[in-house]
């Protein structure tokens, strides 16, 4: 699951974003609530954990904001204002979750498993099927000609969004926004060799190359 991180208390972030990767997450961490609503349009995170207390605008803000542009992006609300009629203003204005600091990391990661659940339920099923390739977003299973197949972090993430969006071209920069944090220095070449190892253990047909410009799915 791809996080997008809004926190302006450094060590508290840098903690929080080593917790939730050692879980096998995707963690961007900013400090503005500015920043936060421009990388929710470019990066299109899965979920946002979302301090109030930020140094340019309020974090109601920043909800109130994404809200109104009809995002139904989940928003897990971490801060310290832990009176109950600020936690239901929180909510009333679309939080999704409240989590008061000081908080335990075991939480935090329940109460996300609880919304990456929901995601997944909201999209009626967590199997999707192209031709003889299935996957399953809730087990992380890939089955090929009914086999079980072995996929690598990065294979499973390239794969599910490709399957996600059969018959539309995604851009190198949307996937490789989806692998790496969007500071993080990536590799010229890192996504063609996740390509040739799906395309490997899959069909070399499957993932069909749009020169110049991306990746889609062969449906035929």
């Amino acid at each position: 699951m791809q996080i997008l991180l809004v926190e302006d208390d450094l060590s508290l972030a840098n903690g929080l974003s080593y917790a939730l990767t050692q879980a096998g997450m995707m963690v961007n961490h900013i400090s503005k609530g500015k920043e936060a609503l421009y990388l929710i349009e470019t990066l299109k995170p899965e979920l946002m954990i979302l301090d109030l207390g930020l140094p340019d605008i309020d974090g109601l803000e920043v909800i109130k904001k994404v809200r109104q542009n009809k995002n139904n992006l989940p928003i897990l609300v971490l801060t310290a204002r832990n009176r109950v009629d600020e936690k239901v203003l929180g909510l009333d204005m679309g939080a999704d979750d409240y989590l008061a600091k000081p908080f335990e990391v075991s939480e935090l990661l329940a109460r996300l498993r609880v919304l990456e659940r929901r995601i997944s339920s909201n999209s009626h099923s967590n199997k999707i099927k192209v031709g003889d390739v299935v996957i399953d977003s809730q087990t992380m299973q890939l089955e090929f000609n009914q086999q079980m197949i072995e996929l690598s972090k990065s294979e499973w993430i390239i794969l599910k969004a490709l399957m996600q969006n059969a018959g539309r071209v995604l851009t190198r920069d949307s996937l490789e926004a989806k692998l790496y944090r969007w500071d993080e220095e990536i590799n010229s070449n890192a996504l063609e060799v996740h390509i040739h190892h799906l395309r490997k253990k899959i069909n070399s047909q499957f993932i069909k190359t749009i020169r110049g410009v991306g990746y889609t799915i062969n449906k035929v």
